[in-house]
């Protein structure tokens, strides 16, 4: 095999053109012939028995070149940029310039190549001062949650609904004087003030007896999720069955022993202390890292090829395909709820996917720039940990893997990259 690299008049993309010999090639239609044999039907041949020859002269003697094609220039296509050592983020556009039995095969092979990101100023950058510190309001906010959580329900029955009340309610709406598709329940349990119905719905709520049946007018949100409903002025039948009303336990010791292992709530106010403030310090690290990221790229100069896009922008879809699985729903439903398509979305992304094209490009530079480097200890440490989260603690051929071991590797020296940009990035009040 032989191949020629050249560049083309676009940004980051090269032709190969590859010669494959005929040797090669001819080998490949044989071998095509011998799995697609038992499907010829020749006249004076038992079906699957006529010899290459015959079928070819019968059905013309490029019957095989297709086949023969994708079997040798996949793997030949590999072989050359392996060899060349390009990094190719988009799939090849092909094109054949010779295909003869007996001849070498000759066919071409455009692609983009992966860039490299010319660094501005990357040390000293100015950042803002990041700091977050936990108030006595955030510990109350946080008690306050846990009071909630361990309260009580009491039925009320010698007044109205009031806000803040638990309302047990049967609903039915109505648009243009037609019940819709999810505007009725029975027996459901609304907290006035929440805000988790239609805007105005909760209020008109408010004032309603138990067992009084009302009409309450309310209309959708232009925004709203579905097309169907979004702006339209909506009427529902609403019943009252209980009232029932929060009581908060008492902030005290007892409160404590009761929601926690602590035996006063001088302890427990101490313990919801340090977690936020725990919190704090990650929240603190990831978005001075952030920062710092942001302010670099700003310098950085690339053209990022549109494969690469494509393939980031993708696999976004993806994760979101996977997270909306966990909540019983399919991409599609999702975009029907939003009322989008998959190019509105795609569109949506794309700058997303830039952005995080963008900062990978910078630090693999930073790498290149600064000679970083994760060292064997770290490697081994890095695959132990993760053989042990995957469950493959005894399993020789993961620690072996080669292609783990590169993507722990980037994975560690990106991870020194951004240390090093955040230790001489420079802090501003």
């Amino acid at each position: 095999m032989n191949c020629k690299v050249e560049k083309t008049k676009n940004a980051n993309e090269i032709k190969l053109e590859i010669t494959v010999e005929s040797t090669r090639f001819d080998e490949a239609i044989k071998k095509v012939y011998f799995k697609s044999a038992k499907y010829f039907n020749i006249p004076g041949f038992r079906k699957g028995k006529a010899p290459m020859q015959i079928v070819e002269k019968y059905y013309g003697k490029e019957i095989f070149y297709e086949d023969a094609f994708n079997e040798v220039a996949q793997e030949a296509l590999e072989e050359a940029i392996k060899e060349n050592k390009l990094e190719v983020v988009s799939r090849p556009d092909i094109e054949v310039t010779q295909i003869e039995k007996g001849k070498d095969l000759i066919f071409t092979a455009v692609m983009q190549t992966k860039p490299e990101a010319n660094l501005g100023k990357y040390k000293g950058i100015e950042i803002k001062k990041i700091e977050y510190n936990v108030s006595d309001k955030d510990i109350e906010h946080e008690l306050g949650h846990m009071q909630e959580h361990n309260a009580r329900l009491i039925s009320i029955e010698d007044r109205p609904v009031e806000t803040g009340d638990i309302a047990t309610i049967d609903f039915e709406g109505f648009v243009d004087g037609k019940a819709f598709e999810g505007g009725k329940a029975e027996g459901h349990e609304l907290e006035i003030g929440s805000n988790t119905f239609i805007p105005g719905f909760e209020d008109q709520v408010i004032g309603m007896n138990i067992d009084e049946e009302k009409e309450i007018k309310v209309k959708f949100p232009d925004e709203y999720f579905s097309k169907d409903l979004a702006g339209k002025e909506a009427m529902f039948k609403v019943k009252v069955h209980e009232i029932k009303k929060k009581e908060l336990p008492e902030l005290d010791d007892e409160f404590a022993k009761d929601v926690s292992e602590f035996d006063t709530l001088e302890e427990l106010k101490k313990s919801i202390k340090d977690r936020l403030e725990k919190d704090n310090e990650q929240k603190q690290k990831y978005e001075i890292e952030d920062a710092v990221i942001k302010a670099v790229c700003e310098n950085v100069k690339v053209d990022i090829p549109s494969g690469m896009i494509e393939t980031e922008t993708e696999d976004m879809l993806r994760n979101i395909e996977t997270k909306l699985s966990y909540q019983g729903l399919k991409l599609e439903q999702y975009l029907q709820m939003m009322g989008k398509t998959m190019e509105d979305i795609r569109k949506e992304y794309e700058p997303q996917a830039i952005e995080a094209i963008k900062s990978r490009l910078m630090l693999e530079a930073v790498i290149k720039a600064e000679k970083i480097e994760a060292t064997e200890d770290e490697i081994v440490e890095k695959m132990k940990e993760m053989a042990k989260n995957y469950g493959k603690s005894d399993d020789k051929e993961f620690m072996e893997n080669e292609n783990v071991r590169k993507y722990i590797k980037s994975g560690l020296e990106s991870e020194k990259a951004l240390e090093f940009l955040v230790k001489n990035a420079k802090m501003k009040k």
